[in-house]
């Protein structure tokens, strides 16, 4: 069942409200600063243009030759102050001051200090015009110098023209009301984008605040790795986007985040439980080390996929003791049948003693305790190890009591130290367990419901067949028989199906070996287990041996 998530809007828009807020102190503050900044900029941009300007009088000035006439040669009256004066009235400057190289001033625009010397040393000696700024008589101007030439090309003096400060303040403040509605629209129109910001932000955070998200955030991390379960979420793309320290244990996952399953996990089983591939709840998945419950649920919002959630739990020793529970529930059957028998024998031997039939009794409690012990004996005679011994005992019983003969072949032997003692051990009462079920559950045959074990060490392998009388592997079965989880019957008792043979599987992987079975009716499953130079130490000693191998069902 998808995860729907369900987010309350909460703390009444403050969220959208403080970022709006936010974000309106931002543009303001760096919008006063930029308008600041533009105005010092524009006001030096004017002074350069103002004091341009009156360069361009003073050279205009410099060229009049009656003024450069009357500087180099002397006389003329008031031509010099009657021309400087036309040309500052008509250019609107403050002053037009012509000089002559001894700093003395033959114009201004006061009379009175036509003739005085200059306060100032003469600046145009080297030949170049001169701007800046300056306070003189007529308070501060922007200040233009040009080198003033005689009719024969000779220095004579400079003109100095001068525009005064209120001009070029004038102008930037007619310039300033353009400024400001430039840097108000700006600021309306990042208001604007501010607010729409905070809104798609409010949705995003599904209407948290942001003390909640960081709350959100601790208890989540405390969450996911403070539980006993693997937890992993992916994103719609199918990379991960969240593994917990437990996934990481039990998946044997590096850094995995961001990362696609087919990058961190080999196909198989596992990934396709994980990728969504195999549907359904609680599936098995048995792992080199591990058993395994696999659950996936994707998770939406709003009808929108987000991706899923998955839950990894170990069931390792759950199972191992829901099989021992299976198996000593089935053991007690067996031994109530047995007991049933038993007591059915004792009842016609105390009727043979009641009639007096003294020697018939005999013989029949002779017959009857003589047939165990021959079973026992038959199969010593081929298995020398006292383990698989006692387990082809047991399997006999519990298979005559289900209405199936069991048969050792003619041809199988193993020594009293066989190689791969423990996986045998595993192989072997597996494969009995399935073709018991099978044959129990199978049509009557011409043999009647019979199960063939052999078992065969050789010079550089042990073999074990196991054929019954039941219905075979399905068609197109053969490749998926060995999968975790795969049965054609339902679960029984609190034992779950699937495992058996996924374990026989690995097991002989494990080992080196290989697996084969038959197709048709009455299924044969035969495992070729090579000698190992060194008896190998088994990696899953811990879980397959001794957690699953006792009932465990294909």
């Amino acid at each position: 069942m998808p995860i729907r998530i369900r987010i309350g809007r909460g703390g009444n828009g403050r969220l959208s409200a403080r970022i709006l807020a936010s974000q309106l102190a931002i543009l303001a503050l760096t919008g006063a600063i930029g308008f600041v900044l533009f105005t010092f900029a524009q006001r030096g941009e004017i002074d350069r243009a103002y004091e341009q300007r009156a360069l361009d009088i003073a050279q205009t000035t410099a060229a009049e030759p009656q003024i450069q006439q009357a500087v180099e040669h002397g006389g003329g009256g008031d031509v010099v102050q009657t021309v400087a004066e036309r040309i500052r009235k008509a250019s609107g400057a403050s002053y037009v001051v012509v000089i002559d190289l001894h700093g003395i001033r033959h114009s201004h625009p006061d009379p009175a200090l036509i003739g005085e010397p200059v306060g100032d040393p003469i600046v145009v000696l080297d030949g170049r015009p001169h701007v800046g700024s300056d306070q003189g008589a007529t308070g501060r101007s922007a200040n233009g110098k040009a080198p003033l030439y005689g009719p024969t090309g000779k220095l004579v003096g400079e003109v100095s023209a001068g525009i005064p400060e209120r001009d070029v303040l004038g102008e930037l403040w007619r310039e300033l009301p353009t400024f400001g509605l430039y840097a108000a629209i700006a600021v309306a129109l990042g208001s604007a984008a501010a607010f729409l910001l905070a809104r798609r932000l409010k949705r995003s955070t599904f209407g948290l605040e942001l003390e909640e998200i960081a709350g959100l955030l601790q208890d989540r991390e405390a969450m996911l790795h403070g539980i006993r379960e693997g937890v992993i979420a992916f994103d719609p793309d199918g990379r991960i986007t969240v593994v917990n320290d437990e996934a990481r244990h039990l998946l044997g996952f590096g850094t995995a985040l961001g990362s696609r399953l087919e990058e961190v996990l080999p196909d198989g089983r596992l990934r396709r439980a994980l990728d969504g591939t195999l549907t359904g709840t609680d599936l098995n998945v048995l792992t080199d080390d591990h058993c395994l419950v696999v659950n996936r649920m994707p998770v939406t919002l709003h009808g929108r996929e987000l991706g899923a959630v998955v839950t990894v739990r170990d069931r390792t020793e759950l199972i191992g003791l829901l099989r021992e529970l299976d198996s000593v529930r089935g053991l007690t059957d067996a031994l109530r049948a047995q007991q049933h028998e038993f007591t059915n024998r004792m009842h016609t031997v105390a009727g043979l003693l009641d009639i007096g039939d003294h020697d018939a009794a005999y013989e029949y409690a002779v017959e009857s305790a003589g047939a165990d012990q021959a079973l026992t004996e038959s199969v010593r005679e081929r298995i020398g190890n006292a383990l698989l011994v006692g387990l082809i005992v047991a399997k006999t019983t519990v298979a005559a009591e289900r209405g199936v003969r069991m048969v050792l072949s003619e041809d199988s032997a193993l020594g009293e130290d066989p190689p791969h003692l423990r996986g045998l051990l595993t192989i072997v009462g597996n494969l009995l367990d399935n073709a018991i079920d099978a044959a129990a559950g199978g049509p009557l045959s011409a043999v009647g419901r019979e199960v063939e074990l052999s078992l065969v060490e050789a010079v550089d392998l042990v073999m074990v067949r196991v054929a019954d009388s039941g219905p075979g592997i399905p068609p197109g079965a053969a490749e998926s028989i060995f999968e975790d989880g795969w049965s054609t019957r339902p679960d029984r008792g609190t034992a779950r199906r699937g495992l058996g043979l996924a374990l026989v599987h690995r097991l002989t992987q494990l080992h080196g070996g290989t697996i084969t079975v038959s197709d048709g009716p009455g299924a044969v499953f035969t495992v070729m287990l090579p000698l190992p130079d060194a008896t190998p130490v088994l990696r899953d000693a811990q879980f397959t041996t001794a957690s699953l191998t006792r009932g465990a069902h294909g």
